[in-house]
């Protein structure tokens, strides 16, 4: 018997960021974490990812504790060490002295391998006048599909 595909993405971040880069990561989770993720007790809107000692860690995802776990359950929303390799470490972190780009998490899912991976992006937050944008072009695609069905 094959499992549900695992695909929680982070929806808000197209609307409110515009990407520049984007990377594969792995995560170091304990156990219960992903047997919760590969329950769909994940999400990663609000989340994002930081540099700390050369490492890149994500902060604020919430991964709810794993229901049939003992005492040994996880905490929902610490911190995870994100796995890349030492070159697209230095990238991201020269990419990121300029002003106004950040690293945000897209997407995570589980590979055909059964491991956990976080599709992330190196991004720019929109004014308000792209967002604006976005939504009429959103609209007008809406419209034209409305009209050719």
């Amino acid at each position: 018997m094959t499992q549900p595909a695992i695909d929680i993405k982070n929806r808000k971040a197209s609307f409110e960021y515009s990407f520049l880069d984007k990377l594969t990561a792995g995560l170091v989770l304990t156990g219960t974490e992903i047997k919760s993720i590969r329950g769909g007790k994940a999400n990663i809107t609000e989340a994002f990812c930081v540099f700390d000692r050369d490492e890149l860690w994500l902060r604020n995802a919430q991964v709810d504790e794993y229901e049939k776990a003992t005492h040994y359950n996880h905490q929902p929303r610490r911190d995870r060490k994100l796995l890349l390799n030492k070159h697209e470490l230095r990238k991201l972190q020269e990419k990121l002295k300029d002003q106004g780009l950040t690293v945000i998490p897209l997407r995570l899912f589980i590979n055909e391998k059964g491991l956990a991976k976080l599709e992330i992006a190196l991004a720019k937050g929109k004014k308000l006048f792209d967002k604006r944008e976005d939504i009429k072009k959103r609209d007008m695609q809406r419209e034209t599909a409305r009209r050719f069905k």
